[in-house]
């Protein structure tokens, strides 16, 4: 799960700047037009269902879907790397107001010739993750 590949470094380093709480480097690491899709599909951050594309979207997605939780843990068991992508399999725990709340899926990341995050695409149900919502 560790083998240098340029989409798992650069999927990391997005990780690494949830966790960070630093919105700029994390911002760094995506393509002028890049698209998020997380979860993929219609969701309460994304009505439409067309995802966020290019910074100042995907901007907006930070402030919306990350910068209000205390932490994010990336709980990511397996990677399969191949081509320029990289998918994982696990979870993302995210704590807030006291909540806990466990997101398990797929994660996919897909960087440029330039090594840029140029698609993320969370496949996670929101429901079933809700189910999972608990006291700290």
């Amino acid at each position: 799960m560790t083998a240098p590949h340029p989409a798992r470094t650069a999927s990391q380093a997005l990780l690494a700047a949830v966790q960070a709480g630093d919105k700029d480097a994390w911002l760094d690491l995506f393509a002028e037009d890049a698209l998020v899709e997380d979860p993929v599909g219609a969701s309460g951050f994304d009505p439409a269902g067309k995802g966020h594309r290019g910074r100042d979207a995907i901007s907006a997605f930070w402030d919306k879907a990350i910068a209000h939780n205390e932490s994010i843990e990336f709980r990511y068991e397996d990677s399969f790397a191949c081509g320029n992508e990289v998918a994982y399999t696990g979870m993302v725990r995210s704590r807030n107001g006291g909540q806990v709340l466990d997101a398990e899926g797929v994660f996919i990341y897909r960087v440029n010739e330039a090594g840029k995050i140029d698609s993320l695409r969370a496949f996670w149900e929101m429901e079933r993750t809700m189910q999972t919502m608990r006291p700290a």
